[in-house]
């Protein structure tokens, strides 16, 4: 983001700060309200959540005044006169963030996959930038939905600052170098517990004032999957092993344990090209690095990067939706993504049953009671007709009896065939698959 300051600066001065439209006033959403505040060159226009204290609580933690500040909206044509007269807009209708004329920019902050798709079809259609702080919808969609925002000529992009925009900045800069990027990965706080509802988490999520089910979705390893997902359609990389090794090391240990079997220096993998997963290094992402030149190795040496012959690079934080502003700045000034599914749909989050599951249950999606997310290539995913995880919601039926720890298919299910992440994922597989 070198730069981008002075760019922000230069908007400010003259009076033009874009214009962000937020979908999601949750603890994401009310964050990133507050950083846009602090910023030069942006405002946070409209803020929608469905339950509208939300959304005025984030513009009031930002130090704004309700009345004086801004006001509640109910139409798009109400938005506009608000936004026209200088204030800020509180909304439960997400249209309003994504059809208003002065909006610039909409980001969806829900995590909900079928208000994602709602607010990026939305958003493209009215030839607005979208930012999906939603890697949920991305993962299962997000091909589509970048066809359709280059057709439009509008930005769509995934978050800086989520881990898998920042392992783009890794991944890009040591790509532009042209080094061979062997290994692309998250760290992870926790040790996965397949087994967690929210109902185990209210505790701990009351705690971190958290929602049961973001934690929850933390906990049992559908977030860490549908991340690692989000790295291998952005660049090509796919799961060593269905789920990822998830093997625990310090950051100086990745090198070799992230080296292959053959290659006896005590690593996991069976090939390179691959996103996995460590405990122990989070909350950081990383990338692994070689270079064939020994002039190279020379100078990483000498730069106490160690001995070779994979080198690793890390970075020991990411913001999340602090850094999202982030994003919306480079997709209104620069016109680029910070990550985006440009190797198309080469992996999946496919859904796994979390206990028993009976003929005629509904499901209950992510972060749940009833599955949870794995990480498997797309390839591996069409031959066992698995199941994506963005496109169970609270009408898919469970036409088959499936014991806990098996992969979903399609065939077990009766889809909500009126869900527009239903409907948008059988044009993606007709158009690209």
């Amino acid at each position: 983001m070198v730069g981008m300051n002075y760019k922000l600066a230069e908007l400010e001065a003259k009076g033009t700060p874009i214009r962000a439209g937020i979908v999601g006033a949750g603890q994401m959403g009310r964050g990133m309200v507050s950083q846009i505040i602090s910023m030069k060159g942006m405002r946070p226009a409209v803020v929608v959540d469905v339950v509208l204290d939300n959304a005025k609580n984030a513009y009031k933690e930002a130090g704004l005044s309700e009345g004086k500040d801004f006001a509640q909206a109910e139409t798009v044509e109400e938005g506009n006169k608000l936004l026209d007269s200088g204030k800020f807009v509180v909304t439960a209708n997400n249209e309003i963030a994504t059809k208003c004329r002065g909006i610039d920019c909409a980001v969806d902050a829900t995590g909900v996959p079928e208000v994602g798709a709602k607010v990026a079809v939305d958003a493209i259609n009215a030839g607005k930038h979208i930012v999906m702080l939603n890697v949920e919808t991305d993962v299962c969609i997000g091909h589509i939905l970048y066809k359709l925002a280059n057709n439009a000529g509008v930005i769509y992009s995934g978050s800086a600052g989520d881990e898998p925009g920042a392992v783009m900045e890794l991944y890009d800069f040591a790509d532009a170098l042209g080094f061979d990027v062997r290994v692309i990965g998250k760290g992870k706080n926790n040790v996965i517990d397949y087994d967690c509802t929210p109902e185990t988490v209210a505790e701990e999520a009351k705690r971190r004032g958290a929602s049961a089910k973001m934690i929850c979705a933390f906990k049992d390893g559908t977030k860490t999957m549908v991340e690692m997902t989000a790295m291998a359609n952005a660049t090509g990389f796919l799961p060593d092993v269905m789920g990822a090794h998830g093997a625990a090391g310090s950051v100086k240990e990745l090198p070799d344990l992230l080296s292959l079997k053959s290659e006896g220096r005590g690593g996991i993998l069976s090939s390179y090209r691959t996103v996995e997963y460590i405990n122990g290094v989070a909350p950081g992402v990383f990338i692994i690095i070689a270079s064939k030149l020994p002039d190279i190795n020379h100078e990483l040496a000498y730069l106490s990067m160690g001995n070779g012959p994979n080198y690793v690079l890390y970075r020991p934080y990411h913001l999340t939706s602090l850094e999202t502003p982030l994003t919306v700045a480079k997709a209104c000034i620069d016109h680029v993504p910070s990550i985006v599914p440009r190797a198309g749909l080469v992996a999946e989050t496919c859904a796994v049953a979390k206990r028993d599951l009976a003929a005629g249950e509904h499901l209950d999606g992510i972060g749940g009671f009833t599955i949870r997310g794995t990480f498997i290539s797309a390839k591996d995913a069409r031959a066992a007709g698995a199941l994506p995880m963005g496109l169970v919601n609270k009408n898919t039926v469970m036409i088959k009896d499936v014991k806990k720890g098996k992969l979903l298919s399609y065939s077990d299910v009766r889809l909500d065939e009126n869900a527009l992440m239903v409907q948008l994922r059988k044009v993606q597989d007709a158009l690209f698959v």
